[in-house]
Order: C-alpha cells, then structure tokens, then sequence
C-alpha cells in the first residue's frame, strides 16, 4: 500500500478512536461499546468505510482492492496484538493480596460459572444432537467462556480493580477460560478420534502433528497436565527473568518496556505451541511480572508505558476487528430460531443464575451478585473463535454457527450499560481490599457520574 494513503486512512481510524467514545461518552455509553459501534459501523455489514475510502484512495495508491485488503488484515493484526496486550495488562494490574483476599468468591465463580452454563450449553446441543457427543462437549465450552476482552476493561472502567469484586469477577474469567479452553480441546481430539484425521492442519500446537489414537482416553489428563505445568513454568520463568532485568536496566525503562514486551510475546507463542489459548498466557505472563511493577520507580514508569501502549493505540483496535466481523446477515439467514433462542435465553439464563448465586454464597448482596452475572454473559472474540474451529471441523452446522454469532451480539452491546444502571441504582460502594472504606473515584477521574 502506498505510505500516502496508508496514513490517511490511518489518520481516519485513529480521529474514529478518539471522537466517537468522546461523544458517545455524553449519552453514557462505555467506551468498550463506543469502539465496537465504530467497528460496525465502518466494516462490510455497516457503511463499509474501509472499501469506499480505498476506492477515493486509489488515485494515489493505484490498487483500491489490494488497499482495502491490506489495511482490513492490518486492523486483524493490530486488534490480535491488541488481545495480547489487553490480557498482559489484566495480569500486571492484578494485586497477589487482592487475589487472596478474594479466594472464596474466586473459587465460587470459577466452579458454578463454569459448571452451570456448560451443563445448560450441553443440554442445549443434547436436545437438538442427542447422538453428537463432540458437538455436546464444543457448546458446552462455549457457553462456559467469560469474554475476558469486556469484563476487564468495564472493571477498569469503573474503577474496580483493586476491589474484591473486581478481584473476584476477573480472576474467575481466566480460570473459566482456561477450563473452557481445555473442554474445547477434548472436543476437537474426540472429533479428530472419531474420524481419524488430522483435522487442525496449520496450527502451532504439537497435539495437531501427532495421531489422535496416541492418547486415547488419557487426553483429557494429559492435557490438564501440561496446561498446569505451563502455567507454573511460566510464571517461574517469567518473573525471574523480569526481576533480573529490572535490576540491570533499571535506568533505562524505554529498555525494559521493549525487553519486557518480547518476555510477554514469547510466553503467548510458547503457549500457542501446546495448544493454550494467547488469552490465557499473556495474562499468565502480566500476572508473573505483577509483583515486580507494583513498585515505585523504574518499575511503575514501565507500567505507565504499557498501558499507553495499549490502551492508547493497540486495545481500540480490538475491539474495531471485533465489530468489523460482525455478520448482521446472521439475524436473517439463520433458519432455526428454536436453536436461537435455546442458545441465547440458555446462556444468558444460567450465567445470571451461576454468577448470582456465587457472590450470595460468598457474602455479596443481590445487586453485587446481579452485576457479576451480568458481566459473564457477554461473549465475543474466544467464543467466536472457538465456534469457527467447531465449523471448520463438521462439528456445528450452520444453524448452531449463525446462533452463536447472534448470541455474541445480544450478549456484548447492552451489557456495560446493564452493569452501570445496577451500581447506579442501587448505589452501590464497592469496598477496597486494602482499608475498610467504601469505593472512591479515582482521581484521573472528573466526578462519578462519568464512572457509573
């Protein structure tokens, strides 16, 4: 592409980043929903500005399809990275105090969000495929996955992160992934099993170049093993080589940022090797390199720059891609609203119902309960992408696919908002860990209106 009409376009994008969650901001709609508007409205199902902007373009750059495909891959790119550094951020912001302090609801969330959606998604799929076990097995994960990409920043947003709630909620978002993750991996070996065949050609992980009768039975163990000696592995590692760093280029922090990032990078890509999604280990990673941040100095200068990093550039580029694959066709081809809306009032029922009771039992009130229910029901990028590997296996047809689509968009947009109106209405104080006084508004913050 050419230089001249790469920047204009990319001067456009960056002018949508900024202006429209300014405005859109006035109206009380999070920043989250903002940029995922603007993706939608911009790609192939809204206005399509990508492909008409190339098309003014091609007077300088002479190619207006090679234009077009170039800066739609460069978006992918940008919000896949953006992923990455959305997940490392989660890890480095977690506190190990705030995590303790928080393991009775972390443990309760973790177990019923995972348990109760995943029986409701295997019942779903059961009573349209009784005899398709892998198919089974692939709804009930994802109806077990958390959108990691919408919990945290609505957390950040609202300032909860040093909370238990916000210990809780997000911590338990991981460790369900991680779950759901591994229930989809069965899913795909069983299949793999029963036809034979190596049916995940392309992919990093060594599991796709060996034969699925190796294993057998003893996958699903095997698997768990390997996912927990990883996670373990890379926490060692990665805060040993962190802490070694710090101690070296502890005047040069530009250094550190750089060093720190390809320590992140390489932690996803060994991840990705065995078959563990990049969600999981970029925040296995930031979790590592947490307690070495949490520090004034060269450590908390370094902290600052990623977060400029991410979400001043790379993190609004997620959530574009993310609106920019929105299929509005979904709503009008899908031929079987049955499954439809089994899928949606399924999910949205059991997750409302895990998350409420997990807080009760742990010592919330309803509302608090109410507001952790409601930020496991959005599913977006790890439940798309886990619906498009059971399409390209056989494993979901169309309907189930066009479904799950669905289910992302009328689970991702209204939810932010849904989260604000219960804290507003029922004026909830969430309480720090740390001191036993009620939440306060941060100070980068202009008054808690703009918060709540």
């Amino acid at each position: 592409m050419n230089s001249s009409a790469f920047l204009i376009l990319f001067i456009i994008f960056i002018a949508l980043i900024t202006l429209v969650p300014l405005i859109l901001r006035r109206f009380g709609i999070p920043v989250v929903i903002a940029l995922l508007l603007v993706g939608m409205a911009v790609g192939p199902a809204g206005f399509n500005l990508v492909h008409h902007l190339a098309k003014l373009l091609s007077n300088i750059n002479g190619d207006a399809a090679l234009a077009e495909t170039h800066f739609t891959t460069l978006i992918d790119e940008l919000g896949s990275l953006g992923l990455v550094f959305l997940m490392a951020l989660a890890g480095l912001e977690a506190d190990f105090k705030l995590i303790k302090s928080a393991r009775k609801p972390v443990a309760a969330l973790s177990i019923l969000t995972f348990a109760v959606p995943a029986a409701t998604g295997f019942l779903v799929y059961h009573f349209f495929r009784p005899n398709d076990y892998a198919g089974k097995l692939l709804y009930a994960s994802l109806f077990a996955s958390h959108s990691v990409g919408i919990v945290f920043p609505v957390i950040r947003e609202l300032g909860l992160s040093k909370t238990r709630f916000g210990a809780a909620v997000l911590i338990s978002t991981v460790i369900t992934d991680i779950a759901s993750i591994i229930l989809l991996a069965v899913a795909v070996q069983l299949r793999r099993t029963q036809l034979g065949m190596d049916l995940a050609k392309g992919g990093l992980s060594i599991f796709n170049s060996l034969d699925p009768k190796i294993f057998g039975y003893w996958f699903l163990p095997l698997f768990l093993l390997v996912v927990l000696l990883f996670i373990g592995l890379a926490i060692l590692i990665v805060n040993q080589l962190g802490r070694r760093m710090i101690k070296r280029l502890e005047n040069n922090a530009d250094l550190l940022v750089t060093f720190l990032l390809l320590t992140i990078l390489a932690t996803v890509l060994a991840g990705e090797c065995i078959g563990i999604n990049l969600i999981v280990s970029a925040f296995i990673a930031g979790l590592a390199l947490s307690p070495l941040l949490h520090k004034e100095g060269i450590q908390a200068a370094v902290f600052y720059k990623f977060e400029g990093i991410g979400y001043g550039l790379l993190i609004p580029f997620l959530f574009i891609s993310i609106g920019m694959a929105t299929d509005f066709s979904a709503f009008v081809s899908a031929n079987n609203l049955q499954i439809i809306l089994l899928t949606v009032l399924g999910l949205i029922a059991s997750k409302l119902f895990s998350g409420w009771l997990s807080l009760r039992l742990t010592g919330f009130r309803n509302a608090e309960g109410l507001c952790a229910g409601f930020m496991t029901v959005p599913q977006l990028s790890a439940t798309l992408a886990a619906a498009a590997i059971g399409k390209n296996l056989n494993i979901l047809d169309g309907n189930f696919f066009n479904a799950i689509i669905i289910l992302s968009i009328v689970t991702t947009l209204p939810v932010p908002s849904i989260v604000r109106a219960i804290i507003r209405k029922n004026n909830l104080k969430f309480k720090q860990v740390s001191k036993d006084e009620a939440f306060q508004v941060p100070a980068d913050t202009e008054g808690e209106d703009e918060i709540l």
